[in-house]
């Protein structure tokens, strides 16, 4: 049995969550105890009751980007998609993109956008790490603009329809989202409303923020046979100055520290680890840490994260912070209940 190989389990394909709920807090919540096991069910919209004044919630701020690309290959017609990746020096654009055939280095592709229109043409110029392409659009634009104007929201593959089935895209951005440079959501934060903020604040939980833009080697399944060599991709993060202070408030008061989602995790252990030892303090870098059996939690004393899918880091994340039994069962007990899985699905409560 490989590392992976633990971390796996059976996903009904119809508990794959294909749209998201009208009210983001009426999602369900399963809450599990560490302490003693204890699982109990609730909704998201119960957190205020299931946390305690002087608690402080963290979330990510970050922003997903219109980063689906579709439009064709101009010297064959052929159907052709990208996603955008990040904006390289000089101008140009690292992308992923699929299309039939083999296009060459000096092709061109133009853009379709949401309307239909041919709007933007690329460039392929060079091939970049991991069977990725770097473009070059012809108008010269900033890809913010250019993506505004022709890109389209990264909706997971496994979510049928993709953004066309979905109606409202914005319900794939968090409503705390302000800094723009993810490929996905981070999707814990997806069942968050502006009142269940302000129930927190009114029960005298604090909120604070940190930046992960989140990219798409964070789904991708473990290919090695052990933990220690598979390839850790990195992440840019940010924890600010304004958010160690409000943790150093918390932990002085005996508050807990609740991520709100693995990306939250993983940005405040990544600064933790890069603070002298026993204390915290702000940070901002890439970050390729991979937080598997063995590592010691510095600051999150609490875990809101939604249903992973099987062999991903992810699923190593969670199971290390509470333990792979604990885990396990939980997950036995969400598909027994038939809770809703991945980015638009249920969440869990880990305390």
């Amino acid at each position: 049995m490989s590392d992976a190989d633990l971390y796996d389990y059976d996903l009904p394909e119809e508990l794959i969550a294909q749209q998201a709920l009208h009210q983001r807090a009426d999602a369900r919540l399963l809450v599990l105890r560490r302490a003693d096991g204890a699982i109990d069910h609730r909704h998201v919209r119960d957190l205020p009751d299931l946390l305690e004044p002087g608690d402080l919630v963290v979330v990510n701020d970050t922003r997903v980007v219109p980063a689906r690309l579709v439009g064709r290959r101009a010297a064959t017609g052929g159907k052709w998609e990208g996603l955008f990746l990040q904006e390289e020096p000089g101008g140009g654009w690292r992308i992923l993109a699929q299309t039939r055939g083999r296009p060459e280095i000096g092709e061109r592709v133009v853009l379709i956008d949401r309307e239909g229109h041919e709007s933007e043409s690329l460039a392929l110029v060079g091939r970049g790490p991991g069977g990725t392409w770097i473009v070059r659009p012809e108008t010269g634009g900033s890809s913010d603009v250019i993506l505004d104007r022709v890109g389209r929201v990264p909706l997971p593959g496994y979510i049928r329809g993709g953004e066309e089935a979905q109606g409202d895209l914005a319900r794939y951005q968090t409503v705390f989202a302000r800094e723009r440079g993810s490929a996905a959501a981070p999707t814990a934060g997806l069942h968050f409303t502006e009142e269940l903020l302000a129930a927190l604040a009114a029960r005298g939980i604090g909120r604070a923020q940190v930046t992960l833009h989140v990219g798409l080697d964070t789904f991708r399944p473990i290919s090695t046979e052990r933990l220690d060599d598979h390839p850790m991709h990195t992440e840019w993060c940010d924890c600010p100055e304004a958010t160690v202070a409000a943790i150093r408030e918390t932990k002085a008061r005996g508050g807990r520290v609740v991520a709100i989602g693995t990306t939250a995790v993983r940005t405040l252990e990544t600064a933790a680890s890069r603070s002298p030892a026993g204390g915290l303090t702000a940070w901002s870098g890439s970050t390729d840490l991979f937080i598997k059996p063995g590592f010691s939690f510095r600051v999150v004393d609490c875990l809101l994260t939604n249903f992973h899918m099987p062999r991903t880091t992810l699923m190593v994340l969670v199971s290390t912070f509470a333990s792979r039994d604990l885990i396990r069962q939980a997950y036995e007990a969400a598909i027994r209940e038939r809770y809703r899985f991945l980015s638009y699905g249920d969440a869990m409560l880990i305390m």
